[in-house]
């Protein structure tokens, strides 16, 4: 499971500042608190199914399985 954390944590991080976003900044747009998003980009928590939903509004992607890309 560590190999699936690390990957969502590169996506994630890698579309947060592609969008220009602090951590403060997407959990705002997320109403999330700004450390899930740092606990999801250090792999310390693996997130819920409505937590990547909801990160991928915040993140103006096209579809969620954007976070989720390279994972197998």
């Amino acid at each position: 499971m560590e190999d699936v954390r690390e990957q969502f944590a590169a996506n994630l991080r890698r579309h947060r500042t592609r969008a220009g976003l602090s951590q403060e900044a997407l959990a705002d747009a997320c109403d999330l608190h700004r450390t899930e998003i740092s606990l999801l980009e250090r792999r310390k928590r693996s997130p819920r199914l409505e937590t990547i939903v909801i990160l991928a509004r915040g993140l103006g992607l096209a579809s969620p399985t954007e976070l989720l890309e390279g994972i197998k």
